[in-house]
């Protein structure tokens, strides 16, 4: 695997299966809903395979420097002034990723909605202006129950925002962050947040539109899953698969480049 502009590409019989960033020159299989196929600010599309992979920006939020460990304190510096990363906060981007597969369009990650804040929220949004209807989404997989990836899956009436799609979380992930058992023996100032999972998890719940998978098989041809556990128990990546190009969405596993 080789990481390009943020994402990892399989190498295959020794050649670097890279991503075609190309408009147009695409399967003309139909597809439901159709395939876009524009660009503009709000959203970037790209063409791995016979798919169509627009990612959504969501929004920044700024993190302390003081979040990275891994490496001596001033090596960490060093490196965030050599990419012109001033500090003591980072502005890190939130993204999802709609994929039409030309008869599943899916979800992953579904952003923070208001749940962190003004300047997040912004999936939603630029769905509807990448020229989607979230009423045809059908399929959302959650790489992990933070709020900045799940938040946005309730809209700002507190209903689900995707009203036909099934939720897909890993069985681990869910024991973890939706039990009560597990909250109450955390930490006061981490409790909230497994409130703001279950309370966000519970209209698709209600509706039986949570599910849980383990392994790495999903029901959408072309989309598998990785097991990555660390950030969360159950944070798992998602590998995006047409013809010969693979694409790695991994949700938090990177969130500066520059250390």
């Amino acid at each position: 695997m080789e990481m390009i502009g943020g994402f990892y590409v399989r190498r295959q019989a020794g050649v670097l299966l890279s991503l075609v960033f190309v408009l147009g020159l695409v399967s003309t299989a139909a597809a439901q809903p159709p395939m876009i196929k524009t660009q503009a600010p709000g959203y970037y599309r790209m063409m791995p395979g016979d798919f169509e992979i627009t990612a959504l920006y969501d929004g920044r939020i700024d993190l302390d420097a003081k979040l990275l460990h891994g490496a001596p304190a001033s090596g960490i510096q060093n490196e965030l002034k050599r990419m012109v990363i001033p500090g003591p906060t980072l502005p890190t981007s939130v993204n999802a990723y709609l994929i039409n597969t030309g008869s599943h369009l899916v979800l992953i990650d579904a952003g923070a909605a208001k749940v962190f804040g003004p300047t997040l929220g912004g999936v939603l949004p630029n769905l509807k202006a990448a020229g989607y209807d979230p009423a045809d989404v059908d399929t959302v997989f959650i790489t992990h129950l933070h709020g900045d990836h799940m938040g946005g899956l309730l809209d700002e009436s507190g209903k689900p925002a995707f009203a036909k799609a099934v939720v897909y979380v890993s069985q681990a992930e869910n024991d973890f962050y939706l039990s009560p058992t597990v909250a109450d023996k955390m930490p006061s100032g981490l409790k909230p947040y497994f409130k703001m999972a279950r309370d966000i998890a519970a209209p698709y719940i209600a509706l039986g539109r949570w599910k849980t998978f383990v392994g790495a098989d999903l029901p959408i041809p072309g989309i598998k899953a990785l097991a990555i556990p660390g950030h969360t128990p159950g944070h798992t990546a998602y590998e995006v698969q047409s013809g010969d190009q693979t694409l790695v969405i991994w949700g938090d596993l990177v969130h500066v480049m520059a250390v």
